[in-house]
């Protein structure tokens, strides 16, 4: 009888997310990025897929007056071609990414790109959340009564599929959701052009009642209630414009050079989305498609457009049509997967929340990122129920923070060039329309929405913002504790090596003595930390440690993981720490040499270090300083990493003996 052996957790990790990447071929950056056409399959999806709600929620506020759909129409376009202009500034100002909370924090101040980028992450966390519930509603529309007690069961499976798609990567991701939105684009330009084609001898007709029915409302209304009519009709379609700064959050994972990838994914992105909009509202017009409470605008419009192709023809078309409608909200949820973990990742980096949000997965990702957005698009998706209506009233608020806060910003910067920069004239005015647009969208949206459940979104923002506060001061509280007991080191140092006065002929003289024990001291970056570990080794265990070998694994983030030269930046500054770390204790008499590699997890990278050291050591003990602060702080166990333990049992199960260091924190 054979035994049956089960996976191990790292086959089953490799199976359901795939092999880690290696960080050392140079070829790994160009493999992974997206090149403009998958980024506006990645991106653009969640600006594309409004095309099924957003023309429509306009059309239905227009009530009876059906004929001025042309102005939302044209209004929508302007406003588009506006803002993607004006997150092409964005990007070439900021041409490593960073979106709305890196123009907010670095042209406004820290904490206003804090709010922005709260505000982001509740945008994208609905954006994931309304996408996969809209996506639900619209399959499950051509299913029997009966099966409906299944959409919020099926809508969280999907929601558990996307995140683990996700974690394997972010081109794959992609590429395994091309299929659906090509079919998606094939489908709608192709209903479109043809409606356009079959009615173009009305075109001008449409025009020319466009102008009447204008006249008729400002002679029946007046000029200000015509007017409002329209203004109402154009922010509540506000959905349209929501996805068009993704480009700019997402510039990290373009191929390069980037700028001109993201350029080219923005073009791509606010012509399609144009063209959607711009035929959808027309052709609502030329057809006088009427609301039907059992289907979408969209709906109606295909059928009534295709209802003389025949029977079978004309449902066949419809049905695929349709599916491939509801198939991209799903798809538009990746949108949020690609970069609220990024937003994610930025704002840990700046310590407005934990730093683990900032590290990367061996396969390059950020995983906790993508598990925490998953993780919470999975909770609001149950208490909401995957209420649509409910969704819809919440979305779209936050994103027009964003984006009023990053033409503010960009207004600003172009009023302070205005001497240095002969193109501020032009910048300003894209900016300042941008700004002028995005202001009344949300004003317009929070007047209108506030009561019906839009203030929810606006609470849970703010508490984010406090939370992201709160957090920000801790970290900078600790710095500052931290900076201290370097200070307190180093002079500690001079002290010592004053009283030994160890000579560089001596240094020069120094050798590994193989018979004697080896302190192995594992540190981060050169700083108070690990000072204070190598001075407890020396104090506490005098005369038993001869060799001192540093260990430093250098941690590859978010902020370092940006191309080849980045990364080379890094290992030459992992490198240079190692030899501070040497020359300290060279100035003590001790032997010291610094081993080094670069990774995404210490604990992975220690272990496998460990066969290397070994070899060359013979005798060695391993030390890791552990920070103990006198009085213990809420979220402490998420705001510090507890690496030595993990390290610590790492070795323990290999015979190798550990000690952690306690490094107490003054006060």
């Amino acid at each position: 009888m054979h035994e049956i052996k089960l996976p191990s957790d790292r086959q089953l990790k490799e199976f359901l997310i795939g092999k880690a990447r290696s960080l050392s071929d140079t070829k790994t950056f160009h493999r992974i990025s997206l090149i403009a056409f998958l980024a506006w399959i990645g991106l653009g999806t969640d600006g594309i897929s409004s095309s099924a709600y957003g023309p429509e929620e306009a059309f239905r506020y227009l009530g009876q007056h059906h004929g001025l759909a042309l102005f939302v129409a044209l209004g929508s376009i302007f406003t588009i071609l506006i803002i993607s202009t004006s997150y092409k500034q964005i990007i070439k100002l900021f041409p490593h990414g960073g979106g709305g909370y890196l123009v907010a924090s670095k042209l406004l101040s820290p904490t206003i790109g804090m709010i922005s980028g709260s505000a982001l992450l509740i945008d994208y966390l609905l954006t994931i959340t309304l996408s996969i519930s809209s996506g639900a509603d619209a399959i499950f529309s051509f299913l029997p009564p009966q099966y409906h007690s299944l959409k919020l069961t099926v809508a969280v499976l999907a929601l558990i599929l996307l995140i683990l798609i996700n974690m394997r990567g972010v081109k794959e991701s992609v590429l395994s959701l091309t299929p659906i939105f090509i079919l998606f684009m094939s489908t709608h330009v192709f209903i479109i052009l043809y409606i356009f084609f079959s009615r173009s001898s009305e075109m001008s007709h449409v025009v020319t009642q466009s102008a009447a029915d204008l006249g008729s409302s400002m002679t029946q209304l007046g000029f200000f209630a015509t007017m409002f009519i329209i203004l109402k009709a154009y922010s509540m379609g506000a959905g349209t414009f929501t996805g068009i700064e993704a480009v700019s959050n997402g510039l990290p994972i373009l191929r390069d050079p980037k700028p001109v990838t993201a350029r080219k994914t923005m073009n791509l992105m606010a012509v399609s989305l144009s063209f959607l909009v711009f035929g959808l509202l027309m052709g609502y017009s030329l057809y006088q498609v009427k609301v039907d409470p059992m289907k979408t605008l969209n709906a109606v419009l295909y059928e009534t457009s295709t209802n003389h192709w025949g029977h079978l023809a004309g449902n066949i078309f419809v049905t695929v049509t349709l599916f491939s409608e509801a198939a991209l909200l799903f798809v538009a949820a990746q949108t949020g997967f690609l970069d609220g973990p990024r937003i994610m990742a930025n704002m840990a980096a700046d310590q407005w929340l934990p730093k683990r949000f900032a590290s990367l997965s061996d396969r390059l990702v950020n995983q906790r990122g993508v598990m925490m957005m998953g993780g919470a698009a999975i909770v609001v998706m149950i208490l909401s129920r995957g209420e649509v209506s409910l969704l819809v009233v919440l979305y779209s608020i936050n994103v027009f923070i964003t984006f009023t806060l990053s033409q503010t910003g960009m207004v600003r910067h172009w009023w302070q060039c205005r001497k240095t920069d002969k193109h501020w004239l032009k910048g300003m005015i894209v900016n300042g329309i941008g700004l002028t647009l995005t202001s009344f969208i949300l004003i317009s949206v929070i007047i209108f929405k506030f009561s019906e459940g839009g203030w929810v979104t606006l609470l849970i923002t703010g508490t984010l913002a406090i939370i992201a506060f709160r957090i920000r001061k801790h970290y900078y509280s600790v710095k500052r504790r931290l900076q201290r007991l370097r200070v307190t080191a180093m002079q500690k140092f001079r002290e010592m090596s004053d009283r030994k006065k160890v000579t560089s002929r001596m240094i020069s003289k120094l050798r590994y003595k193989p018979e004697e024990p080896t302190a192995i001291i594992l540190v981060s970056g050169f700083g108070g930390t690990g000072l204070t570990a190598l001075l407890k080794v020396i104090e506490n265990f005098p005369g038993t440690c001869s060799n001192i070998i540093f260990l430093r694994i250098g941690i590859v983030n978010s902020r370092n993981f940006k191309g080849s030269k980045e990364m080379e930046d890094f290992k030459e500054t992992v490198i240079n720490d190692g030899k501070k770390y040497i020359q300290y204790a060279n100035q003590l008499g001790y032997y010291a040499r610094h081993f080094w590699t670069i990774g995404t997890d210490p604990v992975y990278e220690i272990d496998r270090m460990i066969p290397r050291l070994i070899h060359y050591i013979r005798k060695p003990t391993f030390f890791g300083g552990q920070l103990v602060f006198s009085v213990r702080y809420s979220f402490e166990s998420l705001l510090h990493n507890h690496t030595i333990f993990m390290v610590q049992r790492k070795l323990f199960k290999r015979g190798l003996p550990v000690i952690i260091l306690p490094i107490n924190v003054p006060d």
